[in-house]
């Protein structure tokens, strides 16, 4: 296996970056390949533009239907390619599948109940993949090297989110914190916290239950330093009440994060992101599935907020990350200090900090 094509061809952001732990298994899988990538859209260009076994990044235009010349002369440019492999990391998408079977692969991977009809060469049953969207194309991965090649070794732990940020671009990012943010005392501890309030749809918190989860947080850790990071539409989301950074690169982003003590935001492409970039995080979830999406690894986390306050969901960040925020401020409700209650129980960490 030289040539390896995986073909998730979707524009996101968040599913883009849910593709790096495929990269990282098949790096281990195979090593010496060299992969290409079918994307959409210009974001997967910069989400792996640091991957060394990355060899071209083909990106669709969006809605392809509507520029029908340029989406069928890149397609029929990749299809002169004979890859080894073709991954299709995805469970129920007709437009990946029919991309899989158009394009040219010795072998063809992906999950089907329909080996006669899928177009794979090598099908692996739906009731093989995990819940969780980056874990599983690993699961895909893993379950077809055991039962079509006969190897059942398998790594203990699944890769995380990762894009592999420079050590230049992790300095860039520190510098520009440092620009941001006032200097700390001296001798104090002044944890930097960002904060992301914007997400799509439903998954949005308003912004009076951004103001109550702030305000209960900085009371209980009045010296963290808060950084807010500024949307792709270049508002402030928090009333521009904290220093805010921009930046429509998706690296500079990432690279701003990585210098953070803590993320906090609700479920959307940027919480993936800064998980990838190495940062703990908590995921805040309110209609998504968490299982699906949360965040894992590095002591990232999800917290459901499904009947709780702004101010519980601040309470249980703070309990959860007492010794990362060096918190002084004992927790001042009766919840906090009432030994009944069950944190896990309540939501926060569902899938645990150690995944």
């Amino acid at each position: 296996m030289y040539r390896i094509l995986i073909c998730r061809p979707n524009h996101r952001l968040g599913n883009t970056i849910l593709l790096t732990p495929l990269i990282t298994e098949l790096e281990r899988l195979y090593k010496g390949a060299e992969i290409d990538i079918l994307s959409e859209g210009p974001i997967a260009e910069e989400v792996f533009t640091t991957f060394f076994s990355v060899k071209n990044v083909y990106c669709l235009p969006k809605r392809g239907f509507k520029h029908p010349f340029r989406f069928l002369g890149m397609l029929l440019r990749i299809r002169e390619i004979q890859y080894d492999l073709i991954v299709d990391p995805c469970l129920g998408s007709g437009f990946s599948r029919a991309l899989t079977k158009f394009l040219r692969g010795r072998y063809k991977l992906g999950f089907s109940d329909d080996a006669t009809h899928s177009g794979l060469t090598h099908p692996v049953p739906t009731a093989a993949a995990l819940k969780h969207m980056a874990q599983r194309p690993i699961n895909l991965l893993r379950w077809a090297y055991k039962h079509y090649a006969g190897d059942g070794e398998t790594a203990a732990e699944y890769p995380s989110l990762d894009i592999r940020l420079s050590d230049e671009e992790r300095a860039h990012g520190r510098a520009v914190i440092g620009q941001l943010l006032p200097a700390p005392r001296q001798g104090s501890a002044a944890p930097i916290v960002g904060i992301f309030a914007n997400a799509t749809g439903a998954k949005r918190y308003p912004a009076a239950w951004w103001n109550e989860f702030i305000a209960a947080f900085e009371a209980m850790s009045p010296q963290a330093r808060i950084l807010e990071l500024i949307p792709m539409h270049g508002h402030s989301m928090l009333g521009e009440t904290y220093p805010g950074y921009y930046s429509s690169d998706i690296r500079r982003m990432g690279a701003v994060m990585a210098g953070m003590d803590l993320m906090i935001t609700a479920d959307c492409g940027v919480m993936h992101l800064a998980v990838a970039s190495k940062v703990p995080t908590v995921g805040m979830f309110c209609v998504t599935d968490a299982s699906v999406y949360a965040p894992y690894g590095l002591g990232s986390c999800s917290l459901m907020t499904h009947g709780l306050s702004a101010k519980d969901a601040a309470e249980q960040v703070v309990r959860t990350y007492a010794a990362l925020l060096g918190r002084v401020a004992a927790l001042n409700t009766a919840a906090a200090t009432d030994p009944e209650l069950d944190w896990n129980q309540a939501g926060l960490g569902s899938l645990g900090l150690s995944h």
